[in-house]
């Protein structure tokens, strides 16, 4: 997937201005991917000159004039043929593992306090992810809102991520105990 994917996702949702933009991937699509502000920028310069998406310039009153950007029918059949093709397996590339990997050759205190602070990043993030979920579900139930709502992709991949950083979680939890009861039964001997 391309950063061209997930900026045309996104504006799917609505006409959004660059910043505005860079607000909902904070939020919701910063789960399965990360960009910079100033790469938005970027690909909605590049996106608008291929037209894949169109900007309009709004002039406002005391604050600089703001352009707003929507997907354009082209846009559109950019997506389906991305929605279509074969999906590439993800893998994992995380300097942490690095450092878990080499722990026991190293010394251990620094990691066990990153693999912690990496656990309580993880934990915000899920709190985060739970109230978008509350929001986008509204009054209705989970399964309810699944069997019946309108726009559940948001949703979906929302799911997703409170699953990987519960995951990361629990991982990084787990092997700080790891990294420490060793600590404590190697200075034991």
């Amino acid at each position: 997937m391309a950063l061209r994917h997930a900026v045309l996702a996104a504006l799917l949702d609505g006409e959004y201005s660059g910043y505005q933009l860079a607000k909902a991937f904070d939020v919701g699509v910063a789960n399965f991917w990360h960009a910079l502000p100033q790469q938005l920028y970027a690909e909605l310069t590049r996106l608008e000159k291929e037209g894949l998406v169109a900007g309009r310039q709004v002039i406002q009153e005391n604050r600089p004039n703001k352009r707003l950007f929507h997907v354009t029918d082209a846009g559109r059949a950019e997506l389906e043929e991305f929605a279509a093709a074969v999906a590439k397996p993800s893998f994992i590339r995380d300097d942490l593992l690095v450092k878990v990997q080499v722990a026991d050759r190293i010394g251990t205190a620094s990691v066990i306090e990153q693999l912690e602070e990496r656990a309580s990043a993880a934990e915000a993030k899920i709190e985060l992810l739970g109230k978008l979920l509350r929001q986008l579900r509204g009054d209705a139930d989970e399964e309810e809102f699944l069997r019946r709502g309108e726009r559940i992709g948001p949703y979906l991949t929302c799911l997703r991520g409170i699953a990987f950083e519960q995951g990361h979680r629990d991982w990084c939890l787990r092997i700080a105990t790891v990294l420490r009861e060793r600590r404590t039964t190697h200075a034991e001997r």
